[in-house]
């Protein structure tokens, strides 16, 4: 589905001479417009990608299939989406790998949920759990789409439309990987912690820093994970042109803050963490959860 001649359904992405980018799905019959005339669906149905066409007005674009990073940022969306540069550092620091089963909660726009069905393959398994209906409805079409899958539902994907704190233990599943991309992590994290197996990692996606203190914490106070690790990622392009080599004036920057922590096995505990705390982290003024080996620290201490 993502080799061979271009066909009817599927997504093209036509680029013109200054990097101006149009994604659109063939139809026979149907015709691009753009400011540069037109050109026919047609001509390029049945064609291998990596080819130029010419518009009706004299504009050249060059035709591929989207790779998946270039689709999920033109995607419609109902939610907003897991940027290509979060996706992969998903997949890479919670080690997901052929065969596993991974649930994510909530599945958004389904940018996520192509990454992890790519990755687990076509032994694996992805459970997403989803509140809203309307973001559950574009993610199916977001994925069928660029599965080719088109109505019928991904063989290795199910999608449950519910809350995964409520859902999960219901089913008895258990897990090797939780993604959470929600609001409000912590409250699945119980939930969490029973369904995934020993060793198995959680990985929370939040976008402020409040939330990741909150979701850091209340991992901390659980007590069934290691230490958990947080960070972000920041992407920036750069101009080589000869000898004008510098960095590029646009840069993805924040979009969201991870979180990863592995399960420890039942009953165990890791050791804790004998470095002191910085002065006044918390002081009078930290209202958020503390473990029960957590000083309280006078800032002037």
């Amino acid at each position: 589905m993502h080799r061979g001649p271009l066909r009817v359904g599927e997504w093209v992405r036509l680029v013109d001479g200054k990097g101006r980018k149009h994604n659109f799905a063939l139809e026979a019959g149907k015709r691009f417009f753009s400011n540069r005339g037109h050109l026919d669906h047609d001509e390029l149905i049945g064609r291998e990608e990596g080819f130029t066409v010419t518009s009706s007005a004299g504009g050249e674009y060059l035709v591929f299939r989207p790779l998946l990073s270039e689709f999920v940022v033109s995607m419609p969306r109902g939610a907003a989406v897991v940027y290509p540069k979060d996706a992969a550092q998903i997949v890479a620091m919670a080690d997901i790998f052929p065969g596993a089963h991974v649930v994510e909660a909530g599945v958004g726009s389904g940018a996520l949920t192509c990454s992890l069905l790519r990755a687990v393959g076509p032994h694996g398994r992805v459970s997403s759990y989803e509140r809203r209906e309307e973001f559950a409805d574009v993610a199916r079409k977001n994925v069928g789409q660029f599965f080719g899958a088109g109505e019928d539902p991904h063989p290795a994907w199910q999608l449950t439309l519910g809350d995964l704190a409520e859902e999960l233990p219901r089913s008895g599943e258990r897990c090797d990987r939780i993604i959470l991309d929600m609001l409000a992590p912590w409250e699945c994290l119980d939930a969490a912690a029973d369904a995934l197996r020993p060793g198995g990692i959680v990985c929370a996606y939040v976008a402020t820093t409040t939330q990741m203190s909150r979701f850091v914490e209340t991992v901390r106070v659980h007590g069934g994970f290691t230490e958990p690790s947080a960070w972000e990622s920041l992407v920036r392009d750069w101009h080589v042109e000869g000898l004008a080599v510098r960095p590029g004036h646009k840069m993805i920057g924040h979009t969201a803050f991870l979180v990863t922590a592995r399960r420890m096995a039942s009953g165990e505990r890791a050791p804790r963490k004998t470095r002191r705390p910085a002065p006044g982290a918390y002081g009078p003024d930290y209202t958020g959860p503390r473990a029960g080996d957590a000083p309280e620290v006078d800032t002037e201490d």
